[in-house]
This record gives structure tokens, C-alpha cells and sequence, in this order.
């Protein structure tokens, strides 16, 4: 399986500390060895990275680590290949424009007998992970020729997921740059840091930082991941079928798809 991890604050933050726990995951210290992928929003904007190769080796990945790009929805996924070759083509997170905003999505999990709806939107590799993009996105411009408001997007978007958990594992982010939806059906955790705020220590590296040195009282931030980063902080785990939709480090929308029949 692959790992997701995903940002949402209310001001633009950068992802460095915990990409650097991720990317030990990479295929150094996990098997997730198969390509990885980061996509960052400013503004309107959309700054993506993509490599085959693994993340723990990669040159662009140490550039991330490096690099301070502030943004304040972010998703990143690394790879552990089960459906599609290893090519740059089947890394995620993959990107679409949707009503003039740029849509990225990752996927961890698998499905059997998933057929997508049909659309202006198709897949350029060949994951079922971008199939399911793909297909939420023809549903989406298929009811409605403008942004719907939150209470019909996340109905219109559970309804699709809802089918899906009985056909395997589905845990996915989903974002337009404003919000970052996300969604478990087996394993997903996020923590909320917000002031005030202190030391976190990475799990997979002796690395620890402290956040009231790098933020203001008003900065909430929250880190959604498929394990949690961290060993000195209190993650908490989303349950089976859960989703919730973030803005701005909080959730504004939760709910949990119907149970497998």
C-alpha cells in the first residue's frame, strides 16, 4: 500500500519537517519505493513535483526537504506499485483543471470490479487511483456547471466514495487549493496544532522541532497522514469510512460513508 500525507493551515506553511519523516518512508525505511509525488497550492496557482525513482533517493525530494514552500493545502503521496507499472505517469498525486481551479487528488488502497463513470475526464496512466479521480471529477462536472457550496460538494462526493468501500480500500485526498477533503476506509490519522504550540519529535528521524519558534498565536495548522509522523504528539485516528473536509486547518464538513452491507 501507499502512504498519503496532507497540509491544511489557515496561513501559508511549509511542509519540510514532515515531508523529511515521509520521505524516509520512501523506500528506505518502508517499502514504498515505486515514485512519489507533491502538489502545493498558492493562490490560484498549483506547484506540483513528480519522480519514478524512489523518494528517500530522490534529488527533487531533497530539494523539498529543503526548500521552504509555503502553502497552506498541500497533498503528497509515496508509492508502493500494485496496479500500474512504475513510470512518471502513475505517480501521484495526479492533476485536472475543474472550473477554472486546479483539482489534485492521491489515493492509497485497491479496488475490484470498479468501473468509472464516463466523461471528459480519463486517465493517462494506468491506476485505478487515477481512474477514481477521474471519476469523481465527471460526477462533479456532470451535476453541476459551477462550484456547488460545501453542503452539496461533500454529499455529492461521499456518494460517489460510498460505493467504493465494498470494492477495497479507498483512502484518498482531494483538494481545489480552497479545502482538503479526505477520506478513510482502513487507515488515515491527523493531528491540529494550534497555540500554543511546542517541540515535535519525527518518529523515523532524529529530528525535532519547535513550532512556537516558527509561529504566531493565530496559526492553526493540521497534518493528515496514513501513519502518524511523530512520536511525542497525540494523533488521532479517523475511523472506517470517515471523511472530513479542512479549510484552513479546521474541519468545516465531516460525516461517514454507510457501512459495508
Amino acid at each position: 500500500m501507499c502512504e498519503l500525507l496532507g497540509m491544511s493551515a489557515n496561513v501559508p506553511t511549509d511542509i519540510c519537517f514532515s515531508f523529511a519523516g515521509l520521505m524516509r518512508r520512501g523506500g528506505e525505511i518502508g517499502p514504498h519505493k515505486d515514485g512519489w509525488g507533491v502538489a502545493f497550492y498558492e493562490g490560484k496557482g498549483l506547484r506540483c513535483f513528480h519522480d519514478a525513482n524512489p523518494c528517500h533517493s530522490s534529488a527533487i525530494a531533497r530539494l523539498i526537504e529543503q526548500y521552504p514552500i509555503k502553502s497552506e493545502n498541500v497533498i503528497c503521496h509515496i508509492r508502493q506499485a500494485n496496479v500500474g507499472n512504475v513510470s512518471l505517469a502513475n505517480t501521484h498525486p495526479f492533476t485536472r483543471e475543474l472550473w477554472g481551479q486546479y483539482w489534485a487528488f492521491a489515493h492509497n488502497g485497491q479496488l475490484a470490479g470498479f468501473t468509472p463513470a464516463t466523461g471528459p475526464y480519463t486517465a493517462v496512466g494506468d491506476t485505478d487511483s487515477e481512474r477514481i479521480f477521474c471519476h469523481l471529477l465527471n460526477t462533479l462536472a456532470a451535476r453541476y456547471c459551477a462550484p456547488p457550496d460545501l453542503d452539496d460538494l461533500t454529499r455529492t462526493l461521499s456518494e460517489c466514495c460510498a460505493p467504493l468501500r465494498a470494492m477495497g480500500v479507498c483512502n484518498l485526498m482531494l483538494s481545489n487549493g480552497d479545502w482538503l477533503f479526505t477520506l478513510c476506509t482502513s487507515k488515515l490519522h491527523w493531528i491540529t496544532r494550534r497555540a500554543p504550540f511546542g517541540p515535535a519529535q519525527l518518529s523515523d528521524l532524529e529530528l525535532e522541532v519547535d513550532f512556537k519558534q516558527h509561529t504566531t498565536a493565530n496559526d492553526v495548522v493540521t497534518v493528515i497522514a496514513t501513519e502518524p509522523l511523530t512520536n511525542n504528539e497525540q494523533w488521532t485516528a479517523y475511523q472506517p469510512g470517515e471523511w472530513r473536509l479542512w479549510q484552513h486547518g479546521e474541519t468545516v464538513r465531516e460525516g461517514t460513508l454507510p457501512a459495508i452491507q
